[in-house]
């Protein structure tokens, strides 16, 4: 894992999403492109995989990260970051799902996870575009970020190749109306549609 700052802004974002299927035998991800600013979606793929990893409380990636990979192997175009449902380095072992994805991409990406999963942190503004430090003792682990003016914060953490400043300013240039960033909001679409299916 590498946190450095980013030399060249990304044009495309990647938008990853998973879930169980409802007997909770598959692993169902998907991920959508769109191009910055304007948000054009460029494409969408998805997968569906047996789940072949047991449940181990704090290595859920080791059960989500293979889907998630297929279904960027997918993509006929390379997006230049990732966006992932899911913590980077705001987990307990410092290394969450957007972090083990950030290492096989190589490409800079970002955990936004809904709800907190350690740390302690005060409350943002309520004004879109605050933010507040998450941390661990003295650690910042990552921000809690106000998407949108009055609505419940995000939780954003750096997975690979940026800095927390760098994924903060990702999550907002990507924000538009919903409380989640566009490319994640539009794969977990994607992926609760095919849960009904699977």
């Amino acid at each position: 894992m590498q946190l450095i700052g980013l030399k060249k802004w990304p044009k495309t974002v990647a938008g990853i999403d998973c879930a169980f299927s409802r007997d909770k035998k598959k692993i169902i991800a998907c991920a959508a492109l769109l191009k910055l600013p304007g948000f054009e979606l460029i494409e969408t793929k998805n997968t569906v995989q047996d789940l072949m990893f047991p449940y181990i409380p704090g290595l859920l990636s080791f059960r989500e990260a293979p889907a998630c990979i297929a279904a960027v192997k997918k993509l006929k175009n390379e997006p230049d970051a990732f966006l992932i449902d899911g913590q980077g380095v705001a987990h307990p072992r410092r290394f969450g799902l957007a972090c083990h994805l950030g290492l096989f991409f190589g490409k800079p990406t970002i955990g936004c996870a809904k709800s907190r999963l350690t740390g302690s942190f005060e409350e943002p503004p309520l004004e879109k575009s605050s933010y507040s430090p998450l941390k661990d003792g003295d650690e910042i682990i990552g921000a809690v970020v106000r998407t949108r003016t009055n609505v419940k914060p995000v939780f954003v953490s750096v997975g690979n190749k940026c800095l927390l400043k760098d994924a903060i300013k990702i999550i907002l240039d990507c924000t538009t109306k919903y409380r989640i960033p566009e490319p994640a909001r539009l794969a977990h679409q994607l992926v609760s549609a095919l849960k009904l299916k699977t």
